[in-house]
């Protein structure tokens, strides 16, 4: 059932004082990758980059994929066509949060297999070349951080954002799948949950800060119809801006005439910072990157915005700090992606909780092994006035 504050209070206890069994695993070989969607893509690359060979993937729609540029070159192979040896001797590496991963580890396991391992977890034996932070470990909560937590808890506009949260601590904390039936993993479209659709109006200045291809952009326009007074994508890697240039060209001229790109790093203040690019949807500030970049903050830029979206692979907490005398000015919308560190246990919805007058605030999971996690505010009057 859906655990109230006290509940969930309780719950935290239990987790906090359970015992992680699980640790980032170290790669071995051979190798195989189980799932070839986009998470399956991002491991392929991601492996590349860190020079590990994987000996196949394996993905119920390998006939299909095998026409796929993108796959030229590697073998793909359907589950029930991998040889025995192959599940025994192989390290499976399960790219997939799109479903539950606990019982698709248990199908595998019955299917033969017998080293099976979310992919995120091999990725992070390689965050010295490599800053993909999807896989990250918390530990135990000291008392100051249990305390703030629960802080956080109690906070949550309602229970299925205490279910939502408790599931994501579970996982990160105990590599625990937790599940509550009535609050079942978002499968609507993430940052466009009911609660901001329902009171979207036809004004809107969208504030797109990790725009990567142009996914959200494209979601918010079909969300709005089209009717929305201004977009503005910030894209800092180059090859994702060019992506996205490119979709923004597809529009038809009314759209894209309302949407201006930038390629600005948002910070919490001007700096001077490295920056890893070349890596898709994971590039992002990071001490091994190549790129060195001049930082700049979102209240800098001048804007006016009604709605901000803020996915920075773990650069959220800062480009919030850099953003508030807009947010108190303009009082948008804000959506934000909280599992690339563990700014997301409750240092963020923390910040947002003391800082954001007048709000409410939601939690929702928009997939699994801890990832997906998406903190919303609402400005009260939004709410009372739709």
């Amino acid at each position: 059932m859906l655990p109230n504050a006290t509940q969930a209070i309780a719950l935290l206890d239990a987790i906090n004082e359970g015992a992680c069994l699980f640790a980032p695993e170290m790669p071995r070989q051979p190798l195989v990758l189980y799932g070839a969607g986009n998470m399956g893509r991002l491991a392929r690359d991601h492996l590349r980059l860190v020079g590990l060979d994987f000996t196949m993937v394996v993905d119920r729609q390998a006939d299909t994929l095998s026409a796929d540029p993108a796959w030229q070159g590697i073998v793909l192979s359907k589950q029930e066509d991998v040889p025995a040896s192959v599940k025994a001797d192989s390290l499976l590496a399960v790219s997939i949060a799109t479903s539950a991963y606990a019982p698709l580890e248990a199908d595998l396991l019955a299917d033969g297999w017998q080293n099976v391992v979310p992919f995120y977890d091999l990725a992070e034996s390689f965050r010295d070349r490599h800053p993909l932070s999807n896989g990250w470990f918390a530990g135990p909560l000291g008392a100051i951080s249990l305390a703030h937590t629960k802080d956080v808890l109690e906070s949550w506009d309602d229970d299925v954002s205490r279910a939502h949260h408790l599931q994501f601590i579970a996982w990160r904390r105990l590599r625990q799948e937790w599940t509550f039936e009535p609050a079942p993993v978002a499968n609507c479209v993430r940052f466009f949950i009911p609660e901001i659709v329902s009171i979207l109006r036809k004004d809107e200045v969208f504030l797109d800060a990790g725009a990567h291809h142009g996914s959200v952009v494209d979601a918010f326009i079909k969300q709005t119809d089209g009717a929305f007074s201004q977009v503005f994508a910030i894209e800092p890697d180059a090859d994702s801006r060019r992506h996205l240039e490119r979709m923004v060209h597809t529009l038809p001229a009314n759209i894209a005439d309302r949407i201006s790109i930038s390629g600005a790093a948002l910070d919490a203040a001007p700096r001077t910072r490295r920056f890893h690019s070349g890596l898709g949807y994971a590039s992002q500030l990071a001490e091994t990157g190549q790129d060195t970049i001049q930082t700049t903050t979102i209240d800098a830029l001048k804007l006016a915005p009604s709605f901000i979206k803020l996915h920075l692979e773990g650069g959220e907490y800062d480009a919030l700090r850099g953003a508030m005398q807009s947010i108190h000015q303009h009082r948008p919308i804000v959506a934000v992606t909280t599992y690339h560190n563990d700014d997301g246990l409750w240092k963020t919805p923390l910040f947002m909780m003391e800082h954001f007058e007048n709000y409410r605030f939601r939690m929702r999971l928009h997939s699994w092994c801890g990832t997906g996690a998406v903190v919303y505010a609402i400005p009260q009057e939004r709410v009372e006035n739709r």
